[in-house]
């Protein structure tokens, strides 16, 4: 039962008014919100459904702006137009009075407003529904932006979870699209989300984190937070002069230089996403600045995305194969990331996503858009059974807004040709990081485990083997002879592995032993072992290419 207390009833009336005007109804009488509206509600048809309902959140608050803003990169969830309408969603409401800024910030940094700064303007830059961004100076001179956050806004974004919440638990147990989409814990994952952005300290570690991952990007900002000055509530940063994206009209800047910078903006999210994994996942154009010395400033990192290395791969994999129309491996490497749900069909995949990325292929340059092309995939994974990473959504929200920037500095900024032009680099870096020394000394510790912990799993083995348990193998095979031949070949090429990697660790480990006997500066013995080892590997790949050939020639022996 839907909880019909006071303080809850108007959210209550609001939610149902929002689904019932565009068109789930059925979703209002099956949560039992029908009780909470007129009995002359009624759905309203909006032939630009997709702009209303964002405008329509925006009219509903900070909470349901976040919600927008969370659908905005679940394109399992949601129809293609319905992405590109929230994924514009800004929250820009009245500021609140200066005065209540100045008091909340004295109250947070435990000091008067004086002693904190040498000025403050009362009236702020720029104002949001969590917050607002003051401009002040310190008192040695520098000019920083203090964002305050809203009075009382957590109270309100509580009573506003704690209303969806309910909502969420009644459909999910009611419905079967609740139960299919989970929403329950969609909601939980939201809510732990949006209460992390109301903490300041989060953002500022962020804004510390992306300046770092930055730093190699010189027309590239991203404001220092100044941690003295900055709580829960209060985050005193740089201050970055400039004009925001969305002030901007498509083509009025320098056509050259605009160029330069929409392709450096694009690699350095590349570079956020494939190289370090952190990225700034809000990048629209009311939080992207153009400072007057022609430089992109990236400001309001609430929202980040994390991408983990075992996704990092197969993410640019299926970037570049979406840049190269091979719609087939893109199709292979979605699955790949993928979890398949019962009921996968894997033809009406396949087709679906080869035809989407042709399309999009062959479209005109005014019509390549990689982030909307990438939730699209995202899409036909959810309707035909794969259940993707949440990141690859997020991702293709981010790069749909880094596309209408680039646009908007560059109307002929081409994101495909970029993404073909820079994928070198990418590749280059990601190799640079996965053989710096700390990452090599990382690999044979974990190899020097493996081989000393070796012996003791083929003991467990053995123990089990002659033990009195059962262990039964369940086997349809053509000849046993040639089933025992494959195991002694598998078990031989493991054990010249064994030794040959044993080889090489011990040579390593010689390495830095001091010895008369030395050649180039090396120790003999150490690169004995390195020969050793080189001479047997190429050996081993040599017999299992030779082995495997005459394999593939052998004709199958007829099942007797």
């Amino acid at each position: 039962m839907i909880s019909l207390r006071p303080e809850l009833l108007k959210r209550y009336r609001d939610i149902a008014w929002l689904l019932l005007r565009h068109g789930r109804s059925d979703l209002v009488r099956s949560s039992g919100l029908m009780k909470t509206l007129d009995e002359d509600a009624v759905t309203v048809a909006d032939p630009e459904a997709a702009e209303q309902l964002a405008a329509d959140l925006e009219a509903l608050g900070p909470t349901f702006i976040k919600i927008g803003q969370l659908l905005a990169s679940r394109a399992d969830l949601i129809p293609t137009a319905y992405l590109t309408a929230l994924a514009r969603l800004q929250d820009q409401v009245e500021p609140f009075p200066g005065e209540e800024a100045e008091r909340l910030v004295s109250e947070e940094l435990g000091a008067s407003l004086q002693r904190s700064f040498q000025s403050f303007d009362p009236v702020p830059m720029a104002a949001a529904s969590l917050g607002q961004v003051h401009r002040a100076t310190l008192h040695d001179g520098r000019e920083v932006a203090v964002k305050v956050q809203r009075p009382g806004i957590r109270a309100v974004i509580r009573t506003d979870l704690e209303a969806v919440s309910e909502i969420a638990d009644a459909l999910e147990r009611r419905t079967e699209i609740g139960r299919a989409l989970g929403l329950v814990d969609l909601v939980r994952q939201f809510r732990r989300t949006l209460l992390d952005e109301l903490d300041y300290r989060t953002e500022a570690a962020n804004l510390r984190q992306l300046h770092q991952n930055l730093e190699g990007f010189h027309r590239i900002l991203v404001p220092l937070p100044i941690p003295e000055f900055c709580s829960g509530r209060v985050l005193t940063m740089e201050y970055l002069p400039g004009t925001k994206i969305a002030a901007l009209q498509p083509g009025s800047q320098p056509t050259g230089e605009s160029r330069a910078l929409a392709e450096e903006l694009f690699r350095s999210y590349l570079h956020q996403v494939l190289i370090d994994g952190f990225f700034h996942a809000d990048p629209h154009p009311g939080n992207v600045m153009l400072t007057p010395d022609r430089r992109i400033a990236l400001l309001d990192v609430g929202q980040v995305g994390r991408i983990p290395p075992s996704l990092q791969e197969p993410m640019f994999q299926l970037l570049l194969a979406i840049a190269d129309g091979n719609g087939e491996e893109a199709a292979n490497l979605a699955l790949r990331i993928g979890e398949i749900k019962e009921g996968f069909d894997r033809k009406r995949f396949r087709r679906g996503v080869a035809d989407l990325v042709m399309r999009h292929y062959r479209a005109d340059i005014d019509q390549l858009r990689p982030g909307q092309l990438m939730l699209e995939v995202y899409a036909a994974a959810g309707q035909t059974g794969v259940r993707v990473p949440p990141q690859l959504g997020v991702l293709g929200k981010a790069l749909l807004q880094l596309d209408e920037i680039g646009r908007t500095l560059a109307p002929d900024f081409n994101p495909q040709q970029a993404l073909v032009r820079n994928a070198p680099r990418v590749v280059a870096s990601r190799l640079r990081r996965d053989f710096a020394p700390s990452q090599i000394l990382s690999r044979l510790l974990e190899l020097r485990e493996l081989i000393t912990s070796m012996p003791e799993r083929i003991q467990q083995l053995f123990d089990v083997l002659s033990g009195d348990r059962q262990v039964r193998f369940k086997l349809d095979v053509l000849d046993e002879r040639e089933l025992i031949v494959a195991m002694h070949e598998v078990a031989n090429r493991i054990t010249a592995g064994l030794l040959l990697a044993s080889l090489i660790v011990g040579a390593a480990l010689t390495m830095r032993v001091e010895s008369r006997f030395s050649l180039w500066g090396y120790p003999v013995i150490a690169l004995f072992f390195f020969l050793i080892a080189a001479v047997g590997g190429l050996w081993l790949l040599w017999t299992i290419f030779w082995s495997d050939r005459k394999q593939k020639r052998k004709p199958p022996r007829r099942r007797r």
